[in-house]
């Protein structure tokens, strides 16, 4: 065995080891913080069984397996028993013998050379073992209408959409049924992080942070979702208008970060575009936080967190808007890039997003994908304010409303001064 093999060998033991190590402390302190009784492992026994992982695949890769398997075999039959012996003291509790079966396995896999693996297990395994108290009191705080919701949504995703076809059926721009319906999830699935937020982070809390994140994934369904619920919870108007606010702040740096990733070029010019309605968005998104009243300490619940109906009439909306869009194409043509742009807009920002990019590859027509990324995200903020104002009620609608009107004024100046200077070619 050469130096270099000798040294691979070790540094993969040392990985299966010191991985075993790290574990152990946190069982050994455990015991000894909340003066548990003594188990059969311990920071040093840890350290072993991850070493004993990685020497099993070692001896597998010098053509050893029946030792290897053996090897490790026994280890975990030591540890089923000492299980055996520890329950038939009272103590039922198999975390210890879990992680060390854990250990075991990833000391396996750090033996055959994949470190990374192993010691992304290794630090996973301590950090559920640090934080249990924190899992606990999470588990504690869920409710059974939860994991019912959760059941639902797993089915959704992991049974039907596999099932559906792609498509498209119809004439163009066609119906795709497994993309509509990972709309409808998408709906749903907002809905219900909504419901988790308010349940675990409160009702103000909860909805900012559901409408902030949702923003990276769909602000127009943050929108929807959120101007409906304001019907039926009136008390937490201001903070779902927040939410939806947030959510269309953060849609501008998701295209400015998108298009940079994408086209540098494009990028780059659209900051002129994008920076001051979203500079707008934060400060409306601040002065709604001072302005917020005292909060309440009691939680409405929702009784329907998937709001299925709901995200199903908003899909409909959306495949009746793409073939209004295809109508208007085809009767009366294709203006230009920016109509074209506001239009696609409306719907998808980042199908527009995509498109702009490839548009961009031409640096003569770098200005005009910018130019045009910013018409749509007028259009898109111009639809989710109708949506706000129309679906809203109450102080949600006159929040939302004068927080979105703001973001679609300050892109419109952006526009229309762009266009003021531009020359007629829009280059």
């Amino acid at each position: 065995m050469t130096f270099e093999q000798t040294l691979d060998v070790a540094v993969r033991l040392g990985v299966a080891t010191l991985g075993g190590l790290a574990v152990g402390i946190e069982r050994e302190w455990s015991m000894k913080e909340r003066a548990r009784p003594p188990r059969f492992a311990g920071v040093r026994t840890f350290a072993f069984l991850g070493l004993i992982g990685g020497l099993s695949a070692e001896l597998y890769n010098l053509s050893l397996p029946g030792a290897g398997v053996a090897l490790l075999g026994a280890t975990c039959f030591l540890v089923v028993v000492a299980y055996g012996i520890t329950g038939q003291g009272g103590d039922v509790d198999g975390t210890t013998e879990v992680s060390a079966l854990v250990v075991l396995a990833a000391g396996t896999l750090a033996g055959t050379g994949r470190l990374m693996l192993a010691s992304g297990l290794y630090a996973i395994t301590a950090l559920m073992l640090v934080e249990k108290s924190r899992i606990h009191s999470l588990v504690h705080r869920i409710r059974s209408q939860t994991l019912e919701a959760a059941a639902r949504f797993a089915v959704l995703a992991l049974v039907i959409l596999p099932l559906l076809p792609e498509g498209p059926f119809g004439p163009p721009p066609g119906v795709r049924p497994r993309e509509l319906w990972a709309l409808v999830l998408i709906f749903s699935g907002l809905s219900f992080a909504g419901f988790v937020a308010l349940s675990l982070a409160g009702p103000e809390r909860g909805y900012r942070l559901a409408g902030l994140l949702g923003g990276l994934i769909s602000s127009t369904a943050v929108t929807f979702t959120f101007s409906r619920e304001s019907r039926e919870q009136p008390e937490h108007r201001r903070a779902l208008a927040v939410g939806v606010v947030a959510a269309c702040t953060v849609l501008l740096m998701r295209v400015w970060l998108l298009a940079t990733v994408l086209n540098p070029a494009v990028g780059a010019r659209t900051v002129p575009y994008l920076a001051p309605p979203f500079l707008v968005g934060l400060a409306a998104v601040g002065l709604s936080l001072r302005k917020d009243p005292t909060r309440t300490s009691e939680t409405t619940v929702p009784g329907n967190p998937l709001r299925l109906a709901a995200a199903m009439q908003m899909v409909l909306v959306f495949q009746a808007v793409l073939y209004a869009t295809q109508w208007i194409g085809g009767r009366f043509g294709s203006p230009g890039i920016l109509v074209s742009a506001a239009l696609l807009g409306l719907t998808d920002m980042d199908a527009l997003t995509y498109s702009m990019v490839t548009l961009g590859s031409e640096s003569v027509r770098v200005a005009t994908a910018a130019q045009a990324l910013a018409l749509g995200a007028l259009a898109n903020t111009l639809l989710k304010l109708a949506l706000a104002l129309t679906l809203g009620r109450g102080v949600f609608r006159r929040v939302a409303g004068v927080g979105l009107a703001a973001l679609a004024v300050a892109t419109a100046a952006t526009v229309l001064l762009s266009l003021r200077w531009s020359a007629p070619g829009f280059v």
